[in-house]
């Protein structure tokens, strides 16, 4: 993969599970993993009524190096956009591409 095509800056997020308070549900918080140079992708897009609100879903390919510690249970943080993992295909070549999904 050319360097000159992972134009943006992205944080690999991992979900860190803690005890909820008293016996309650347990509660996610976001652990940044590693700040990367990547290419996003929007590839398609969508707009549904779920709930009786009117939604949004946006699909995105990351493409990034390939790392042995990325898990189709993490996100991405792209700016203000957060873009949760559906898979994660390795490539050859020594690149990987991240199918997310960013929900409105």
């Amino acid at each position: 993969m050319r360097a000159g095509l992972l134009r943006h800056r992205i944080t690999l997020q991992a979900p860190m599970h803690q005890p909820g308070e008293w016996g309650g549900a347990d509660a996610t918080e976001w652990q940044d993993v590693a700040t990367v140079w990547a290419a996003v992708e929007p590839i398609a897009g969508r707009e549904f009524f779920a709930a009786a609100q009117a939604q949004s879903e946006v699909t995105h390919r990351v493409c990034i190096r390939s790392r042995s510690d990325v898990r189709a249970d993490m996100r991405v943080s792209f700016g203000a956009r957060v873009l949760t993992i559906d898979a994660v295909l390795s490539l050859d070549g020594g690149e990987m591409h991240l199918m997310c999904k960013e929900m409105n």
